[in-house]
């Protein structure tokens, strides 16, 4: 089987796993049994994939960041620096609950920042922006900005990465891209 990916010589790359075409995984990685990464995807040094965990096209994974099994991340998911995810609301060392692993669901084009913590169970919304070491325990919505421990919102951003400001009429034009964007009933939506 031709391999269409690169991986250092140093990752480690377990049985079974499937990993798209212009995938780079990088030194000290280590991506465990039945994982599927798709194509074009960037995983950073010191980067633990755990088993069944699945990565879209395009996954940005940074530096020293842990998907635990029950993680799913769509295509042009961002993971920044030391980012965490958890897979067990109430650990302890000595029971084994394995059984009892969350499903997080990571939608397509989220962002998380640097040191972010994302506790098991949630699903952010597409296009969401998570703030550098914000503590997210609960949903977010799609575009929502979010900061803080716990995780608050405080803002919207575009599918450019800008923040959109709202005029009377619940429409904001992102300042790059050109994108229009609505306001409605306390969510945003691309028009």
């Amino acid at each position: 089987m031709e391999i269409d990916y690169f991986a250092h010589e140093t990752a480690i790359i377990d049985d079974n796993c499937k990993i798209g075409q212009g995938t780079k995984i990088w030194h000290f990685s280590h991506i465990m049994s039945n994982c599927e990464i798709g194509d074009n995807c960037n995983i950073g040094q010191n980067v633990v994939v755990s088993p069944g965990v699945i990565l879209g096209k395009n996954v940005k994974v940074q530096n020293n960041v842990s998907i635990y099994t029950g993680v799913t991340c769509e295509d042009d998911v961002f993971l920044g620096p030391s980012m965490v995810f958890t897979n067990v609301i109430n650990p302890r060392s000595a029971v084994n609950r394995k059984s009892e692993y969350m499903k997080t669901h990571v939608k397509h084009g989220v962002s998380i920042g640097a040191n972010a913590t994302i506790v098991c169970g949630v699903t952010l919304g597409e296009f969401c922006f998570i703030g550098a070491g914000t503590v997210v325990i609960k949903d977010v919505k799609p575009y929502a900005l979010v900061v803080g421990n716990p995780s608050r919102q405080i803002g919207w951003m575009s599918e450019f990465g800008q923040r959109l400001e709202f005029n009377p009429d619940g429409i904001a034009i992102c300042p790059e891209s050109g994108g229009k964007y609505k306001l409605l009933d306390g969510n945003v939506s691309k028009i």
